[in-house]
């Protein structure tokens, strides 16, 4: 398949696959999916018709996943997986996504291969070839598709049915950015060395697809519609396509400008650092993600709003704009941070194992979390209720057999009770109002559900992670007493009974700031300033951890600084604190003005999963390999390595250690390294490679070959053997090797090396090849029939010529005595013997059969040659050579 340079794909380029056809893992193929349509299609599926069994409808998407190389469709109303299908050679690969309803285009980024998917038949009707890597995008929408070569500037509409280009292509300058569709169906680009950004629209889809080669359409082609000068020209613009029109990033001026129609607005931003924009923006809002700063900046109609992204390091996705909420994605940590419309973190989506790059997309009235290297998934509905997907699930079209099932389980108890009592329950009185605090209860197995708090006849229930409440309308100098017990799935747990407490009205000023700070030890440092008492001593201040939609008491001080034990509070998350005063009367004032946030952090864990190998084919070389650890709120920025007496460091999971010696034990230390520091030190043991050795347990030998047997110990490395016999080589297995093409009746030194990375070493001995022995054998003018062959011999005493060559015309030597033996060496071939012949019948029934067959033979000290004719193997039928080998 061919492509212009430009990447894009010629007329010849896309070919149509009328009978390829995707399936999973050979368990179900499309035929087994047509033909479960109308025995679960309407039940499993919700489908209507037979013939539209897998097109992807309202409400679903399909998700990439490289480990097994599959699409997985998924509900968005259910959150599960009704379809899966395997794409041939993918795994492991890169894959970009464009669907409708009606058709999924796929391009693999590692090969630069497109395919077109008819989901109505989960059929590939056509792929064609583009260069691979990021450079080149396709963009869809509902029956419209384009291929951008952003390096080349090229943008063509390509058919969705069968990938043939419609029309003529847009061209632009080189280094194009962008390539989407907004919502009104114009593509938006941006062209930085212009200034501008570019809508383009598609010509119309013919009735049928084009053929391989053939031009689509009508004669109509793709067309610019408009031009917007947007910032002077060479400025790095990136593009984000909204509702109506599109938004472009000046990164050079940070300034966000917004075409929507005749109108034009410009935003200067204040952002620290490169914003970037997701391909499209739901919605009024545009976010800007500043993701070295880990900062967001939200650009709407009337107002710009900003806020931090928790955590640390630069991989932050572009946040995304859904349904009133904003959703930045942490590839790192596989985390999603939810804000509201007022920047406040509202929530935490954790995606397990993410294990790479977080891919948001907002389709069909949802918006779709995947993780391409992992089996796991998340959708989000317009309310915010989060699904999580697995999309690995086999109860589905297109689903692993079941395993075999488990053995009958043991029956035990399950380690699970009613929770324990809260710790710590604290009241502390203000005015007509009392806060009661405490912390957690022992869970005992089962996650703790509620708290409930009861005094002065109240029943109050508080979540799990609201440990701390207020309870008002009270009488000031009654005193109260407060109980509070957790709920798990087992019940409730024991009450646990408060200080009394007296309301009172004498209450002192909360402090007037609060700041807190972050340690690398793992604590938090919340300190304040001295609050006014009103006349009354400060006795002691109670401080209140604040998280995303949580709140639970920090502890008391008697002065102005409270220190956070490391792992009271969680590494990673986001805190604030507020402050009470509480006098020597048990007065509480109100809280203090909100702290600013802190990610509370320590070294991270030690690495789990240390592996420690030999390198087979590298001398004193150990591979080590670790899984990272907990990163405890701030990134793993290296690891280092210690073996040997060396000390390493490196950024990835795996190293090569060298220099260790050969056969040697080297024990390996790893240990992860954040902002806090070295972390706790893993350990595992292992071997270089040693010198190999070798015995030799036997030998062989036939007339042309030996053979020996031997046992090797590879020292750990991946050794090689092979045998020298004679001065012949072979190489082979480790066991046994035979040497050929020796001569008979000779006597061989023999010597086995075996060689790995640490060296080689050899075992010798010495083996003879057999002798060949024959008669030789004249017939005078006689025919025998229990001979069998004869040979018809004119000397008088019966006796056969020797001779210097392989023709009587080289010179006789000697004769040889009928019926005598003689040590033959080999057989070949020379000029024909005229005058001596051999007749495989009697003599006179059959045609004299002449020979140019000669043996070599042992005579008078040298090798000399006897005609075929005259010579008879030993042990073997007559006029053979047996096993004699050719010269």
């Amino acid at each position: 398949m061919v492509t212009t340079g430009s990447g894009i794909p010629e007329v010849a380029d896309a070919t149509p696959v009328k009978t390829k056809k995707l399936k999973r893992g050979g368990i179900v193929t499309i035929a087994t999916v047509l033909g479960l349509v109308a025995a679960m299609g309407l039940t499993v599926l919700g489908l209507g018709a037979a013939d539209h069994a897998v097109a992807s409808y309202d409400a679903s998407s399909w998700l990439w996943s490289s480990l097994r190389s599959e699409m997985a469709r998924v509900n968005g109303v259910t959150g599960r997986v009704d379809t899966r299908l395997q794409i041939p050679r993918g795994q492991g690969h890169r894959m970009q996504v464009s669907q409708t309803d009606r058709f999924l285009i796929l391009r693999d980024l590692n090969t630069g291969q497109v395919s077109s998917l008819d989901l109505a038949t989960l059929q590939v009707t056509a792929t064609t070839k583009t260069v691979a890597g990021v450079g080149v995008s396709v963009a869809l929408q509902d029956d419209k598709a384009f291929v951008v070569d952003a390096v080349q500037g090229i943008v063509r509409q390509l058919d969705p049915r069968s990938l043939q280009p419609i029309g003529e292509a847009v061209h632009y300058p080189p280094g194009i950015t962008g390539g989407a569709f907004d919502g009104g169906g114009s593509l938006w680009v941006a062209v930085p060395s212009e200034g501008t950004v570019s809508a383009v629209t598609a010509a119309p889809l013919p009735d049928a697809p084009a053929a391989s080669g053939g031009a689509g359409g009508s004669g109509q082609s793709p067309a610019i519609v408009r031009t917007v000068d947007v910032a002077d020209p060479s400025h790095d613009l990136t593009i984000s396509t909204l509702d109506e029109g599109v938004a472009v990033l000046n990164r050079t001026t940070k300034t966000l400008t917004t075409v929507k129609g005749e109108d034009k607005q410009a935003t200067p931003l204040t952002m620290d650092g490169l914003g970037s924009l997701p391909p499209r923006t739901n919605g009024p809002r545009v976010p800007v993600t500043v993701p070295d700063a880990r900062h967001v900046w939200v650009v709407g109609p009337d107002k710009v709003q900003d806020f931090q992204v928790p955590g640390e390091g630069a991989k932050l996705e572009p946040a995304v704009a859904w349904a009133g909420r904003f959703y930045a994605a942490d590839a790192s940590t596989g985390t999603v941070y939810v804000f509201d419309e007022n920047g406040q973190l509202v929530n935490k989506i954790e995606v397990k194992d993410a294990n790479g790059p977080l891919e948001l997309e907002v389709r069909e009235n949802y918006l779709f979390i995947n993780a391409p290297n992992s089996q796991n998934a998340t959708v989000v509905d317009d309310k915010h209720e989060v699904h999580t997907v697995d999309k690995y699930a086999n109860d589905v079209l297109g689903g692993d057999p079941p395993p075999p099932p488990p053995p009958p389980p043991v029956k035990k108890d399950p380690p699970v009770g009613k929770p324990g009592a809260p710790r710590d329950v604290i009241a502390t009185g203000g005015n007509t109002e009392v806060t009661v605090g405490w912390r957690s209860a022992n869970p005992n197995g089962a996650d703790i559900t509620k708290y409930v708090v009861e005094g002065d006849g109240k029943t109050i229930e508080v979540g799990a992670s609201q440990r701390s409440v207020r309870i008002t309308g009270l009488v000031n100098g009654q005193e109260y007493r407060f109980t509070v017990r957790a709920v798990n799935a087992k019940g409730a747990g024991p009450e646990k009974e408060s200080n009394p407490v007296v309301p009172t009205s004498e209450v002192p000023d909360p402090p007037d700031s609060v700041t807190a700070e972050a340690k690398p030890d793992g604590t938090v440092v919340v300190k304040w300033p001295a609050a006014n008492g009103q006349g009354l001593a400060i006795r002691k201040y109670t401080v209140t951890a604040v998280a995303a939609g949580a709140a639970a008491p920090a502890g008391e001080s008697t002065s102005t600084e409270l220190v956070v034990p490391a792992g009271e509070l969680e590494y990673g998350n986001q805190y604030a604190f507020q402050v009470v005063s509480v006098n020597e009367r048990g007065g509480a004032s109100k809280e203090s003005p909100v702290s600013n946030s802190v990610v509370p952090f320590t070294v991270p864990d030690r690495p789990p999963a240390l592996d420690v190998t030999t390198v087979q084919g590298k001398a004193g070389t150990l591979n080590a390999v670790w899984s990272a650890p907990a990163e405890n709120g701030r990134t793993i920025t290296k690891y280092i390595v210690e073996a040997g007496g060396n000390r390493t460091e490196v950024t990835g999971t795996s190293t090569e250690i060298g220099g260790l010696g050969e056969g040697a034990n080297v024990t390996v230390k790893v240990r992860a390294v954040n902002e806090a520091g070295e972390g706790p030190e893993a350990t595992a043991t292992g071997r270089t490679v040693d010198k190999p050795s070798v015995t030799v347990t036997g030998s062989s030998a036939t007339v042309t070959s030996v053979t020996v047997n031997f046992t090797i110990n590879d020292g750990g490395g991946n050794a090689t053997c092979s045998l020298d016999v004679g001065g012949k080589v072979q190489g082979g297995g480790c066991d046994a090797i035979t040497v050929g093409g020796l001569t008979p009746g000779t006597a061989y030194n023999f010597t086995v090396t075996v060689t790995n990375a640490a060296g080689s070493t050899t075992a010798t001995g010495n083996r003879a090849t057999p002798a060949v022995f024959g008669t030789s054998v004249c017939v005078n003018n006689t025919a025998s029939s229990d001979q069998g062959q004869h040979v018809w011999c004119n000397n008088p005493d019966n006796a056969m010529g020797v001779f210097n060559g392989t023709n009587m015309g080289s010179g006789q030597v000697g004769r040889g005595t009928n019926g005598g033996q003689i040590e033959a060496v080999c057989h070949t071939t020379g000029e024909g013997i005229n005058d001596y012949v051999y007749n495989p019948g009697k003599m006179g029934t059959s045609p004299n059969d002449r020979t140019n067959v000669w043996i070599r033979i042992k005579w008078g000290g040298g090798e000399k040659y006897m005609s075929f004719a005259w010579f008879n193997v030993d042990g073997v039928d007559r006029n053979t050579t047996g096993p004699l080998p050719a010269c």
